[in-house]
């Protein structure tokens, strides 16, 4: 087996393979980062997935497709944040009926979808001269679509916003005590729907990618659990959005390798590698502390009503 080969292929599919991830645990931080517990992404990343390839297939516009998936992922969230924060609903059951409306309808809608390749798919970028460096050209700079690119531009923007302006502030304030924000004049309602929803965007878009970019097709069931990752990278990556994009590539390497080593090993050990590894890291985490920052926002999963102590 020709090492640096085998390297090349292994980071360069862990990067096409972690955009979903970290699309939708960008998405996650923000939402938790409000206070709000989404597990419905799993939901809004399918529904995005059948958007987005059901919409491409009939227009030929892979980018209007991806639209169409943020949109939809969008329109989940906002219900999912109407249910927890106006109706002050239990978050978790809300997400947990979201993931499973979000399946079964896409599932419904998607029969006639079925086996069909995508006849215009996102094209992958390379970019002359960077691309023909040895090993780090092929790894990063070949055979990616832009929405790899953008994901990690995206993460840094969402870190400055997050940690270094008044927005950000507000945000994290909301999250952590949200009576002292409102106090200060926060509006922590809006906050909270504007951070849900974005989180839906971002997750929409993370599905729309897998159906028109990483497997041009329609498969139903085919984010098979992409979303409870990124419940579990959003806790790994400490609600950090720089920690996410290391994260999220990282199980995308897992995934990928799960597929690569089923000559060696059982293929069926290999399919769980990512779930069990998600579970140890963040057992660990949880026994070794977190700095402050990283701990989990103060009022996370819990409801705000004005006035109440």
């Amino acid at each position: 087996m020709d090492v640096a080969n085998w390297l090349i292929s292994t980071v360069s599919r862990a990067l096409a393979f972690g955009v979903p991830l970290l699309w939708g645990t960008l998405g996650e931080i923000y939402a938790e980062r409000a206070g709000v517990v989404n597990l419905g992404v799993e939901g809004m990343m399918i529904l995005g997935a059948f958007l987005a390839f059901s919409v491409t297939q009939s227009t030929g516009h892979p980018g209007f497709g991806l639209l169409c998936a943020a949109l939809v992922g969008g329109i989940a969230a906002l219900f999912h944040a109407f249910l927890t924060v106006t109706l002050r609903a239990n978050q978790y059951v809300s997400g947990l009926a979201l993931s499973m409306f979000g399946l079964g309808l896409a599932g419904l809608l998607g029969r006639g979808w079925e086996g069909k390749p995508l006849g215009n798919p996102l094209p992958s970028l390379s970019f002359p001269g960077l691309s023909q460096v040895p090993v780090l050209g092929p790894m990063l700079f070949q055979d990616q679509t832009i929405l790899t690119y953008l994901g990690i531009v995206l993460a840094v923007l969402l870190w400055l916003l997050l940690f270094r302006t008044r927005w950000g502030v507000a945000i994290r304030s909301v999250g952590e005590n949200p009576a002292t924000a409102d106090a200060l004049g926060i509006n922590v309602a809006l906050v909270r729907y504007l951070c849900v929803i974005f989180g839906g965007l971002l997750a929409g878009i993370g599905g729309g990618y897998l159906s028109v970019a990483y497997r041009p097709s329609w498969t139903e069931g085919m984010t098979a659990g992409m979303g409870w990752i990124v419940i579990a990278l959003t806790i790994f990556a400490a609600w950090d959005p720089l920690q996410a994009i290391w994260g999220a590539f990282f199980f995308g390497a897992l995934y990928h390798l799960s597929y690569r080593l089923q000559a060696f090993l059982a293929p069926e050990l290999l399919k769980l590698m990512p779930y069990l590894f998600a579970i140890v890291v963040l057992a660990i985490s949880g026994l070794g502390g977190r700095r402050r920052r990283g701990r989990a926002p103060g009022a996370l999963g819990l409801p705000y009503v004005r006035g109440e102590r």
